[in-house]
């Protein structure tokens, strides 16, 4: 037997009266509004807030053998990025296009 897929197709749920279907969706008007957004951290620092009692950790690292540090856009790339070198020092590919 042949299927017409593009023949809207009949369920339980479409004999549901609209009073019915209104039930089931909550209403706008009352729903709770989640404060705490998981997006946002937890807490967070208001400007001009004394940040002096904090200590923060990181680790930087030397200049590897094969970077270089482009003298226009001052990013540290790999070799490969290498352009030219100038007077001042050397110049990525996409500061020289």
């Amino acid at each position: 037997m042949a299927t017409d897929y593009d023949a809207p197709r009949k369920t339980d749920d479409d004999s549901e009266s609209i009073e019915a279907l209104k039930e089931r969706v909550p209403d706008k008007l009352s729903a709770v509004i989640d404060v705490e957004d998981a997006d946002n951290p937890g807490s967070f620092d208001l400007p001009g807030a004394d940040l002096s009692d904090l200590d923060l950790d990181v680790v930087v690292l030397p200049p590897q053998a094969d970077e270089f540090t482009c003298m226009s856009c001052f990013l540290v790339k790999h070799r490969s990025q290498l352009d030219h070198e100038t007077k001042l020092g050397p110049v990525c590919l996409e500061c020289n296009a």
